[in-house]
């Protein structure tokens, strides 16, 4: 099958934290080729990775590999992902895809017209602790789920003159750029939305042009409710990136800070305040402590690549999670409860946005 040769466009933290996992994919790829504007940062990660071309136009990169990584600002995704493509390249781009409706399209048909993947990065699709979670909900081994709720606070504060400070450059705010993991995530755990509700503010991240925090509340068809609450301003945190799930017998909770699975059970009918806790917990799923996650989803992109499958993350099904955040963010503006009917990750995606 060989390796797939793999070039990364845009040097800065985020390609480092990449950078990190490389070393357990040797089986499947190897990291020829890096670019970034700054010279310094193309040169320090091709030093990381090895004695591999360095170049500060991406383009240079493009006849020494196979498949490119887009790690760059987002309003930049569509120009270079479909440079790539038209030059031959499967690329894996990071999230959210595209900062409007019309770049997807042209994406995923550009993708479709050279016969290349075209994958979106959402790593938490690959985590073995949200994969065995998926499995559990799916199986109804603790009955049938009936709200799914995920909370991610994190302080992110990005210095004047960044490019993630601009509405525009960064697709929207805190919901956009960072909710879309989690919108996805609810979408393939929840199946099809029906309606939803968002709500965000600046208030306590007045670095940012719009919401730096946000609660988001779907409907699905099964009647389960899904809800997400994120913020970047957390000046301290007890939840930190938390999954729970409610089923019939007790919830499923992920927590990222231990990198556990978790049943609870045994909780008492409350009484003015009190038992409010769940006597029993267990332990389902542990990972070693591990910085490395995004490997999981580095993996499955060579491997759809060198096999010819298509990746569980694909143009189509981001271009979906995305509609839902545009269309939540335009019934907020309007002060409405958003239609969120047909924007299921296996409902047709050709239609444009109504």
């Amino acid at each position: 099958m060989g390796v797939l040769r793999l070039g990364i466009i845009g040097c800065g933290s985020m390609s480092e934290t990449h950078a990190k996992g490389f070393q357990e994919l040797a089986d499947v790829l190897e990291v020829t080729a890096v670019a970034d504007i700054i010279p310094e940062q193309a040169r320090q990660t091709a030093a990381v990775l090895g004695d591999i071309v360095a170049a500060t136009d991406y383009r240079e990169i493009l006849p020494h590999v196979d498949a490119v990584f887009i790690v760059i600002p987002h309003d930049l995704h569509h120009p270079v992902t479909m440079e790539c493509l038209k030059a031959g390249k499967h690329v894996l781009v990071e999230k959210p895809m595209a900062t409007s409706e019309e770049e997807c399209l042209e994406m995923i048909r550009e993708a479709e017209a050279q016969n290349r993947v075209l994958m979106v990065a959402y790593p938490n699709r690959y985590n073995p602790l949200i994969v065995k979670l998926k499995e559990i909900v799916d199986s109804r081994q603790y009955g049938e789920v009936f709200q799914m709720s995920i909370w991610t606070e994190q302080l992110t504060q990005y210095e004047e003159g960044n490019w993630a400070r601009s509405a525009k450059r960064l697709g929207g705010g805190q919901f956009f750029s960072h909710g879309c993991h989690y919108i996805d995530l609810l979408l393939w755990f929840l199946g099809r939305p029906l309606k939803g509700t968002h709500v965000g503010t600046n208030t306590g991240t007045p670095w940012m042009e719009k919401e730096g925090s946000s609660f988001a509340t779907l409907t699905f068809e099964s009647g389960v409710l899904g809800h997400h609450a994120g913020t970047w301003g957390a000046r301290g945190t007890r939840l930190g990136y938390s999954f729970h799930v409610h089923c019939e017998q007790g919830m499923l909770e992920v927590n990222y800070s231990d990198n556990k699975l978790y049943f609870h059970s045994g909780m008492k009918e409350e009484r003015a305040g009190v038992h409010l806790s769940s006597p029993h917990t267990e332990v389902l799923m542990e990972l070693a402590p591990s910085d490395k996650i995004t490997h999981y989803e580095i993996r499955h992109f060579a491997e759809c690549v060198l096999k010819g499958e298509k990746p569980l993350t694909d143009g189509p099904g981001s271009l979906q999670g995305l509609r839902v955040i545009w269309r939540l963010y335009e019934a907020e503006e309007k002060g409405q409860v958003a239609d969120l009917r047909g924007l299921g990750l296996n409902e047709p995606w050709e239609q444009t946005m109504r």
